[in-house]
């Protein structure tokens, strides 16, 4: 059993701002009302004690709001809708309920919306990946927050996470397309910066061709945001060169499915002129023409057990909270063999 943690309170700020809490409750509602130097004085003691303002009383009262937030980066498309489709009804079953917000991968963002699902009560926190500011996760841990990470696994880690290996994965499907006979290769990554899940399947397909013998100065990579837009434009790019690619394996099927389309719009017949793959096996995948090989991820299991997950951390239960899960090659027409 963990120890319960204290949580900043009002008065706590007021005793190491020295001021009343009358003046903190006005620093926070009315600014205008205090000077200056009382505000920062009052703000500096609410950052220093990680104090939230929790504007939900009867959750207060009852210790507990049975209500979960989830932090996911984005909305625009089908990656994470699966998986948080089987964590609500998993919660749902539990009779906790599910607060989502969306970070448009911006860690600044994410990292205030995390205070605010805090500020509204939230028992327990579901957040994507595992690179933010250290910050982030030690405001977490004075708040007493439990926290699962999904959609990404390191053994090694003190977090709790349901998820699996991105890079193992990647790397497994890269050798796989090298292994059909395809040597000239290209890349479409979504953007690494501040997302792990990115950058670990960019650097497995790194991983699998520097073991082929292979030069990553003859892997041409592109980076782009997780649009169909984009992995279009990317794909003109890529093709605009005398040795042109026989694969693009792209970060994600968003990016694929937008290279498979534009490749039809100029001409390009997909698999016989070039091979495309993409990751995450979502719905979209196989209804792309030709459909599209990718890493098959176990979304509905991801999201059942990371609700179950987190519900164990924050009821004390006993079992298993982190897992890594089994990902496997989805093979489908898009991959030919050389």
């Amino acid at each position: 059993m963990h120890e319960t943690p204290h949580i900043p309170t009002l008065d706590d700020v007021a005793k190491v701002a020295a001021v009343s809490t009358a003046t903190v409750s006005r620093c926070l509602n009315e600014k205008q009302k205090v000077s200056a130097k009382t505000l920062a004085k009052v703000l500096e003691a609410v950052e220093s004690l990680g104090y939230t303002p929790n504007f939900n009383a009867r959750a207060m009262a009852a210790k507990q709001s049975r209500t979960i937030g989830a932090i996911i980066p984005t909305m625009e498309n089908a990656i994470f809708a699966r998986g948080l489709q089987a964590f609500q009804e998993t919660l749902l079953e539990q009779r906790y309920n599910l607060l989502v917000s969306s970070s448009a991968y911006q860690p600044k963002l994410e990292a205030q919306q995390i205070r605010e699902l805090v500020a509204r009560g939230a028992d327990g926190l579901l957040l994507i990946g595992y690179e933010r500011d250290e910050a982030v996760y030690d405001y977490l841990a004075r708040r007493g927050i439990p926290t699962v990470l999904a959609w990404a696994s390191k053994p090694d880690s003190r977090h709790v996470s349901v998820g699996f290996d991105n890079r193992a994965a990647m790397r497994q499907l890269t050798d796989r397309v090298i292994e059909m006979g395809h040597r000239q290769l290209a890349v479409i990554s979504g953007i690494v910066d501040g997302n792990d899940r990115a950058a670990e399947r960019l650097a497995g397909i790194q991983d699998s061709w520097q073991a082929h013998g292979f030069h990553l100065d003859d892997l041409p990579v592109i980076q782009r945001p997780y649009e169909t837009k984009s992995g279009a434009a990317a794909f003109e790019e890529l093709v605009q060169v005398d040795v042109k690619p026989t694969v693009i394996m792209c970060g994600n099927d968003v990016l694929a499915a937008g290279v498979v389309s534009r490749a039809r719009d100029l001409g390009f017949s997909v698999p016989d002129d070039i091979s495309v793959t993409g990751f995450d096996d979502i719905e979209l995948a196989k209804h792309v023409y030709p459909a599209l090989t990718t890493v098959h991820v176990p979304h509905r299991k991801m999201g059942r057990i990371a609700a179950d997950s987190l519900i164990n951390l924050i009821e004390d239960r006993e079992g298993e909270v982190s897992q890594q899960l089994d990902v496997f090659i989805q093979m489908r027409a898009s991959l030919k063999q050389l």
